[in-house]
């Protein structure tokens, strides 16, 4: 890992890497010191928005970019020279100042002796002690200029140093360089805006002081070359006077406009490197044989002690194992002991110290995660598929003989679920940990967002509910709750051989980015491959997919490797056109083409489909039940519902408005978030009155469920104000029964009968709400022989908290058979459609397998 004077890194890191037999894509490179976040969101809009300017010459003066740098550090144009990365104005300064000698403190940025020594001056080297850190001795440093007799001299300094990345005191150069008029200071703040409050000396800055700027290592875009020198306008002028015509492209001075005046970015680079750096610190000092020199930049100097191993067979052996480091060997005044390492991210940090661990004969002195393969769906959208896809591809690993399980970080659902152990969770997981034979774990969703307001929601973490948060205060909290994501997703990941994870959304809804722990941020952590899945029955899936990539981060857009298209209706080779474009356009390929896929027989994932009509039975309602659900705004668990679609003879519909109810055979109110809201929307629309009459004509049956149980009774009490300001309020009456939202949450699996026609039932209860009834019999009775529910003498209003209760075949054929007597219809007598999901699975993971490339997404993962 041998560097020279005119070392470029690319292409000689790529050498090595083939030369290693080793894909030099896939090589963690810690010798270069680039921000480990990558370049800012902008970078591409702002490119392509420069390309059209490229039929044109650049500004030779580069003025735009000259403006944006007197803005940024508050000084005069005449003062400001721009140049092809701050290397070519080092190359141009010692030949345009009129000095013979160079005193350089070592160990340092190679460049500057080379410069030197082309211009032809004198060299003197000042060496720094590693007894002290590599810190700058201003006391030696004046005592040699005092030895260079007033001589004009030229006096590199990186600020912080390379390969040190230690800073000096500013105030003391300062100073210095006031004592000294003849000496000329270059003070090179390329790695600055990585340093913690940073004094810069473009400010306050002595006439002998040329401070010079890179804008390429903070934005991660060396590529770029892109400099800019801070000077007396004297020596400004001398340097442009070597300079060649249009040194600065059009591109380079676009991105340089905006990267000077991005101070955000540079604000939060510093406190990720930081962070990282220091982390990285404390492990590399924990590695017997190292020596870890303190830095302000982002990377770290560090020294192998071990008598029998020199930094270039270090490096050797690191190469191997896919990393490379910067051997040191060839900076004065550092021998073949030194390494420097960047500061990347958290896992590849990881990497290298658990590698430098291993060579150096020691286990393992930093825990290191345990990882698991991992495949990622997110969408361009909401509704995208996402889900179903999830659960396809658990059940194809599953048949594959994987032991497989899916995971969500954060799930915003009205439509949960109670575990065996009491844990409440999404319905969306359930469904798919169904489909990889799993019994639903909260760890495969550890939040849920249970909305109760257009501005908040319940936050249920790890299966508890731990309170009402509005969208700010969760946004405060979301860094403690992604804490407790990532011990999920390690514990669950743990315990099996893969992991499909699924997004929210989608990771282009450039709002919602900078709070993400669902979309990038959890595939970043998983180490998963991301596969962006878009709905093309929507229209624009195309345009979806090159606008997501557009405005990801580079570092985002890293992560996926790959589209796929959902609900495709027609032949896949009439795609084929498009599909070439987006390779082309994206350098991702689509990896499947999956096909429109009507009643897969699955609950929903949300209440997207059931407020878009999915429920909405069209079928003539002569032959058949004609069963109404009640729209609530705040509808949850839904899916109670589902059994019922799947029958012959029942006409499901959704009730919107008052003039749809109609005189149906049934009525469901299902569960609610927030009964107090959808209690006073019933009564503001009038429903109330409409059930009060089909009530009383003794011909339909109400039916409520949780919330809609509530919603029946007599009164419902909010004291704690769990669902509005302490609000008590008038139910509709149907039922004597009287609830109070209490604190504490209910959550439990249960086990009843129907009282009336004593079939067994199972299912799960989640509320707030105690519900108590006045002198009427129960709607069901529990294990223990306790009553649950209510029902009016005639059985035909009743309600319970048993969510699932029409999941029981035997249940679901008797209630409808009622409702066909009572309609004058012959009952059918026995089970017609049985709510089984195992067939359902089954013809999905055999659709989804003949679309997708299984092959390819396994290699994605690693698992081939």
């Amino acid at each position: 890992m041998t560097e020279s004077g005119n070392w470029r890194h690319g292409g000689h890191l790529r050498q090595l890497a083939i030369t290693a037999g080793l894909n030099p894509e896939a090589l963690l490179d810690f010798s270069a010191n680039i921000n480990p976040l990558g370049p800012p969101e902008w970078l591409r809009s702002r490119i392509s928005g420069s390309i059209s300017s490229l039929v044109h010459y650049p500004d030779p003066e580069g003025q735009a970019l000259i403006d944006a740098a007197c803005r940024r550090y508050s000084v005069n144009a005449e003062e400001v020279l721009i140049g092809n990365g701050s290397t070519e104005l080092f190359y141009l300064l010692p030949q345009a100042l009129e000095v013979r000698h160079a005193l350089i403190p070592v160990p340092s940025y190679v460049d500057y002796a080379t410069a030197a020594g082309i211009a032809g001056l004198t060299i003197h080297t000042l060496p720094l002690a590693a007894g002290n850190g590599f810190c700058l001795d201003f006391e030696a440093l004046e005592t040699a200029l005092k030895e260079l007799r007033d001589t004009p001299v030229m006096v590199p300094l990186g600020q912080p140093n390379n390969p040190t990345g230690r800073s000096f005191d500013a105030r003391r150069l300062r100073h210095l360089a006031r004592r000294f008029p003849k000496a000329t200071f270059v003070v090179d703040e390329a790695f600055a805006d990585f340093v913690e409050n940073f004094d810069s000396l473009t400010v306050n800055r002595p006439a002998n002081v040329v401070v010079m700027l890179s804008l390429t290592k903070i934005f991660a875009i060396p590529g770029l070359r892109l400099g800019v020198a801070v000077a007396a306008p004297s020596t400004v002028r001398k340097v442009k006077s070597l300079q060649p015509p249009w040194s600065v492209n059009t591109i380079a001075q676009r991105v340089g406009e905006a990267a000077l005046l991005d101070t955000a970015y540079t604000q939060q680079t510093r406190a990720a490197v930081s962070t990282l750096r220091e982390e990285l610190r404390c492990h590399l000092e924990q590695v017997p044989f190292l020596t870890v020199f303190p830095g302000e930049a982002n990377f770290l100097l560090v020294r192998c002690d071990r008598t029998s191993l020199d930094a270039r067979t270090l490096a050797g052996r690191l190469l191997k194992r896919g990393l490379a480091i910067r051997v040191c060997d060839n900076f004065d005044g550092l021998d073949e002991r030194f390494f420097r390492v960047a500061v990347r991210t958290e896992p590849e940090n990881r990497k290298l110290v658990e590698a430098l661990s291993q060579e150096l004969f020691m286990a393992p002195l930093v825990k290191t995660r345990r990882h698991t393969p991992a495949i990622m769906f997110q969408g361009t959208s909401s509704n995208a598929g996402k889900s179903v896809l999830a659960a396809a591809l658990c059940r194809i690993m599953l048949q594959d003989g994987y032991r497989v399980a899916p995971f969500k970080a954060q799930n915003m659902s009205l439509n949960s679920f109670v575990t065996r152990d009491g844990g409440e969770m999404g319905r969306a997981q359930v469904v798919q940990a169904q489909a990889a034979r799993l019994d639903p774990d909260v760890r495969m969703n550890p939040i849920l967002l249970k909305p109760n307001s257009d501005t908040g929601s319940q936050v249920v973490l790890c299966g508890k509910p731990i309170g009402n948060m509005k969208v700010m205060d969760y946004f405060r909290y979301k860094s403690e709750a992604f804490e407790r994501v990532k011990e999920s997703y390690d514990d669950l990941a743990a315990d099996h051989d893969a992991i499909v994870l699924e997004g929210a959304g989608s990771p282009a809804e450039v709002n919602l980015k900078a709070h993400d722990i669902v979309n990038m941020k959890m595939a970043l952590f998983a180490q998963a491959p991301v596969l962006l899945v878009g709905d093309i029955d929507r229209g624009g899936v195309f345009a979806s997919f090159v606008g997501s990539m557009e405005v990801l981060s580079e570092r985002e857009r890293a992560q996926i490797a790959g589209f796929v298209v959902n609900r495709f209706r027609g032949q896949p080779d009439l795609l084929k056109d498009a599909l070439d474009y987006t390779l082309q356009h994206t350098g991702r390929p689509i990896l499947g083409v999956v096909p429109y896929l009507k009643d897969l027989g699955l609950p929903e994932e949300d209440s997207v489909g059931f407020k878009e009509g999915l429920f909405d039975d069209a079928r003539p309602a002569e032959d058949a039940v004609d069963i109404a659900v009640l729209d609530l705004p705040h509808i949850s668990n839904f899916t109670d519902l589902e059994p019922l679609r799947l029958e012959p003879d029942v006409r499901l519909r959704t009730v919107r408005r008052i003039q749809d109810l109609g005189h149906p055979d049934a009525v469901i109110l299902p569960g609610s978030k927030n009964v107090i809201g959808d209690l006073t929307f019933l009564r503001a629309v009038g429903f109330d009155r409409s059930l009060e009459n089909l009530a009383a004509e003794s011909r339909c049956e109400i039916i409520g469920i949780c919330g809609g149980y509530q919603i029946l009774g007599r009164s419902i009490s909010d004291p704690h104000g769990i669902e509005s300001p302490g609000t008590d309020l008038v139910g509709l009456e149907l039922l004597p029964v009287d609830t109070v939202l209490e604190e504490d949450k209910t959550l439990i699996r249960t086990e009843a009968r129907h009282r009336i026609s004593g079939i067994k039932l199972h299912g799960y209860e989640i509320h707030h709400g105690q519900s108590r009834a006045d002198q009427l019999p129960p709607a069901l009775i529990g294990s223990d022989g306790n009553g649950l529910g209510a029902c009016r003498g005639d059985g035909l209003v009743w309600g319970s908290y048993l969510h699932g209760l029409f999941d029981a075949d035997a249940f679901r054929r008797w209630f409808i058979d009622r409702l066909r007597q009572r309609k004058g219809l012959r009952p059918v007598g026995k089970v017609q459609t049985r709510y089984d999901l195992e067939p359902a699975f089954e013809r999905l993971a055999d659709t989804v397998r003949q679309s997708l490339d299984i092959p390819a997404i396994y290699r994605l993962m690693g698992l081939r």
